[in-house]
């Protein structure tokens, strides 16, 4: 029995252990500048190959309060990502369009690239290290 014992509490402590292990970085990105209090600010987490192709690899929405939404995403492994953020007035969890292509609804990408047409990841990206980062993305 204290055999048994034993073995199930070192078999708890090592995955204890390993879980701390993998334990990534926060990435807090805040938005400042809704355009209303409606709806809700939705962030979408990426990497190269997700982005604007596939689900993204976390994504999270926040209401907005004064124009502003913080969002956290967590346990972020180090290397490159970029982040597409919606003022997602409707609740339908995508962007809208107007029938001549342009977007009904605020949009952003981190680094606040300018740009006339879809956002583009190299402009976008982001590098993901060994410290938590704090973002800010404008509309």
């Amino acid at each position: 029995m204290k055999t048994l014992f034993l073995s199930i509490a070192l078999t708890i402590i090592s995955t204890l252990g390993f879980a701390q292990e993998t334990k990534g970085q926060t990435i807090t990105v805040t938005i400042e500048n809704a355009k209303s209090d409606d709806g809700k600010i939705v962030l979408a987490l990426n990497t190269e190959d997700t982005f604007m192709k596939k689900q993204p690899i976390q994504s999270a929405s926040a209401d907005i309060k004064d124009g502003k939404a913080t969002i956290t995403f967590e346990n972020i492994q180090p290397g490159d990502y970029a982040i597409i953020a919606l003022h997602d007035l409707n609740g339908n969890q995508s962007m809208d369009f107007e029938a001549n292509g342009m977007p009904k609804e605020s949009f952003g990408t981190s680094n606040n690239p300018r740009s006339f047409g879809p956002p583009m990841y190299d402009d976008a990206k982001f590098n993901v290290a060994n410290e938590d980062l704090e973002l800010s993305i404008r509309f």
